[in-house]
Order: C-alpha cells, then structure tokens, then sequence
C-alpha cells in the first residue's frame, strides 16, 4: 500500500504545469525540425523556424510558449491500494496545484477559463477547475497525464456518428480542411474511434497524451488496422497541402493518434481533436516516496537555427503604411513588421460594428492601421 500525502499531488501538479509552460516536448522539437529540413515551401519553412527559435527562446528564459496557456486537462488512474494522506478530494488537490502554477510569482500564466459560460462568463482569475478523467486500477500509484490545451486548436475538434459502412480515412481527410488554420499547425491529431459519442471525444483527447513517433511506425510498418488507419490519415492529411499556420507546404501533422473502443452494432462514432504547435502535456507517477521531479531538458536537443533575412523577405514600418501600399503584398508573403498595430478578439469586433451601426466614433482611430486578429472571429 502507498500513502501519497495531500502536497505532494498538489505541487506535483503546480510543478507540472509550469514545466510545459515553456517545455515543448523533446519529440515535438525533433519532429518540427524534421519537417523544417524537408519542407520545400519557403513560407511554411519560415514558419517552423519560428515556432523552433520561440521554443528555444522559451526553454532559455523559462516563458510560456504561447500566449494562450491553456485550459487544463488531467487523465488520473489511481491505483486500488492507494492511501490519501488528506482531507481534500483528488479533484480539489489538483484544482489546488493549477491554482499554484497559474499563479506562481516568477512566471504568471493567463488565466482563461470562465465560469457561466452560456451567461456572465466570468473569469474564475487562477486558470481553475481543470477538465479532470479519473479511473481507479490494480496496483499502489497514482499515474497522472497533465496537459495545458489551447483555445484555439480545441475550438476546431469534430465529432461525427458515422455509418458502419463510411470510410473514416474519407471523412478525416474531408474534415480537417473545415478546421482552416485556427488550430495552428504543425500539430498531431487525436483521433477517438468506438464507443459512445462521448467516449470518442475523451479517447480522442487522452491519445494526443502519446509521444510522436510516427515515422518509427513507418519504418517498421504497420502491425494491426489501428496502425494501418494511423498512417493512411497521417498521409492523406499531409497530401492535402495545408502545411505550417495554413502557409502551405509538405507537413500540415507531425502525427496521427488513435485510440478505439467496442461500439453498438449501428454505429460508428469518430472524433478527431487537433493538438498545436504549442503542444503541452506531461507524465508522472506518485508512489508514496515524495513529489514528482520534472527535469530540465538539455538545451542541445533545440536547433540553432535564425530567421531568414532573403530578399523575399518584406520589411513594413506599420506607422506609415497606407492603404496604398497594400499593392505590394501577396498572399503567402514573409513580412517584417515594426510600429504600432492593434489587437481584437470576437468581442472587439462585434463592438466596433455597433459603434459603426449606431454611428457613433470608435475609441480607437483605426485609419491605416493594422488589427491583428488574436481571438475566434468569424
């Protein structure tokens, strides 16, 4: 038997948290700057040394990866023989630990997460309660997966009840083009199969938890039709050119998950949930003898790599562009950017419509100026 005392899950958690803040996985790393090296799209090139030089950057000062940290997600299997040494619940003692990394003093974390969400919305202010799957097993530990999910990739998850008959590869290649480029790829996608609706969407979600290893699957080939699926998704996905931030190019996923259930007879439920670039999640086991310990990756495992200064390159001074200017630019450009430039989210929009509606002046003179969309805007 184990006992695990109260502080050890609660700062297991805290510290868990605040290492994927600024952590990407050594996979993930490895696994862009594959991508990086055999893409041929100069703009999706771009763009992966980008997401690589942040996370080294990142990694260095210990900042978070993304500006959004997340909504957190933790899959919990108790061991049967385990002893809490508390008098709170499992659920309160990891609300409690998010609390703690959220707010941590030497690196604040946004808090996202609000309360009445059909109504006031109201900001709970310490990133709490977290999305929390808990399922009690044999044994006298406490494993633990911890992930810090992004707004924007989560918005795009799909779920459909297909026919027994309907061909998932099909559906999967004709969905993902509807998520666009919100979701912020190169990324992984879960995929649940099986089950009941719901049990689709959490398989889905708890399989983007596994590391990236999609190309040692290729090289040894697939073993069972789980695999196989795997690799026919993972492939017709790339095929469709998407690639990096939606620029185009050879990797649009650097991975395909998928987990399966038994299901009814009649039917076939399939849910798929992208992971992004700021892929964040963690793995630890508590057994009674302390805290988990999260250990600083060696910063060798990031590539050095710079932005490219080509002539392709454009450089925009904000303060003094005008839509004149505009003639200059294409879609699928690289563009370097100086000055001032604005910041909306689907609220600031929908605010500067009514002003216009109402004929009142905005608060803001928006004449040539950029807005830079950080938020769901339809």
């Amino acid at each position: 038997m184990s006992i695990i005392k109260e502080d050890d899950l609660i700062s297991s958690v805290a510290d868990a948290l605040q290492f994927i803040s600024y952590y990407h996985p050594l996979d993930f790393v490895k696994a862009v700057h594959e991508a990086y090296e055999r893409e041929e799209s100069q703009a999706a090139k771009d763009s992966m040394a980008q997401i690589l030089i942040n996370s080294r950057m990142c990694a260095e000062g210990k900042r978070p990866i993304c500006q959004d940290t997340g909504i957190v997600t933790v899959f919990v299997k108790v061991g049967m023989n385990v002893q809490w040494e508390s008098s709170m619940s499992v659920t309160d003692m990891i609300n409690e630990g998010v609390r703690r990394a959220y707010l941590h003093p030497d690196n604040v974390l946004r808090a996202s997460i609000l309360d009445d969400p059909a109504g006031a919305r109201k900001n709970t202010k310490d990133n709490t309660p977290a999305v929390i799957h808990m399922e009690v097993v044999p044994g006298d530990t406490v494993e633990v997966h911890v992930a810090a999910k992004g707004g924007g990739s989560e918005n795009k998850s799909k779920l459909a009840m297909l026919n027994p008959s309907d061909d998932i590869v099909e559906w999967v290649k004709k969905t993902v083009p509807t998520m666009g480029a919100g979701w912020c790829p190169p990324g992984m996608l879960g995929i649940g199969i099986g089950g009941t609706a719901e049990k689709a969407m959490v398989m889905a979600k708890e399989s983007l938890m596994e590391p990236v290893d999609i190309h040692e699957l290729k090289e040894r080939g697939p073993q069972n039709r789980v695999e196989e699926l795997r690799l026919a998704i993972f492939d017709a996905v790339n095929n469709l050119g998407i690639g990096a931030q939606g620029l185009g190019g050879l990797t649009t996923v650097l991975d395909v998950k998928i987990r399966d259930y038994p299901t009814h007879a009649a039917c076939l439920p399939v849910a798929v949930i992208p992971n992004c670039a700021s892929t964040r999640h963690v793995h630890f086991t508590l057994d009674g003898t302390g805290a988990a310990e999260f250990l600083a990756p060696n910063l060798s495992h990031w590539p050095k790599l710079t932005m490219s200064q080509d002539e392709h390159v454009k450089y925009i001074n904000l303060d003094t562009f005008t839509k004149s200017d505009y003639k200059q630019l294409k879609a699928g450009d690289t563009v370097r950017l100086s000055g001032k430039i604005y910041t909306g989210r689907d609220a600031a929009h929908k605010r500067i419509a009514d002003y216009l509606a109402a004929g009142k002046p905005l608060p803001v003179d928006l004449k040539d100026r950029f807005i830079y969309y950080v938020g769901p805007v339809d």
